[in-house]
């Protein structure tokens, strides 16, 4: 069976909106007036702290030393985004698409990635003491790297950082 380039289009915007829906993104015609998307932007230094931004999209964006803390970043999408040296304790990353994500040198203490996607992400040199990372999907490298300095419990799910990582 063959589609013309018409259907094959079609089929692949209808999979883009409905990856899209699961993610919490609304496509543009039914975003909300308080969405902001910062795709390929230069945050770096930035204060956003105990903001509400679920749902956003920071995809290739420069976030080096920003401030995230207790910041709500659920359902983001954060793919080829850099976080270096940036603070996202307490933050929460549930649910976020964060493939290809430089997290090192953050503090991701007590933060929340609980069922995120985090494929070819690293974590070198990152805070990560009572970090949650439970159903989260990690590479195998990357998780046997953090299970050398893994501790702590999530003050905020009571889960420890490595039994979220499966760690030995």
């Amino acid at each position: 069976m063959f589609f013309t380039l018409t259907q094959a289009l079609a089929v692949v915007c209808t999979l883009v909106i409905a990856i899209a829906g699961w993610l919490g993104a609304a496509p543009a015609a039914y975003a909300q007036d308080n969405t902001v998307d910062y795709t390929l932007t230069d945050l770096s230094f930035r204060d956003f702290s105990g903001k509400q931004l679920s749902g956003t999209s920071f995809a290739a964006a420069e976030m080096r030393e920003a401030n995230f803390r207790k910041a709500n970043l659920s359902k983001t999408i954060l793919t080829k985004a850099s976080f270096l040296r940036a603070n996202l304790s307490f933050a929460d990353l549930s649910g976020t698409f964060a493939d290809r994500v430089i997290f090192d040198g953050s503090d991701l203490s007590n933060a929340i990635f609980t069922d995120a996607l985090l494929t070819s992400s690293s974590f070198g040199e990152a805070n990560i003491t009572g970090a949650d990372f439970s159903g989260a999907i990690i590479d195998r490298f990357q998780v046997a790297q953090m299970c050398k300095y893994a501790d702590g419990v999530n003050e905020v799910t009571g889960v420890a950082t490595r039994d979220s990582l499966g760690c030995r």
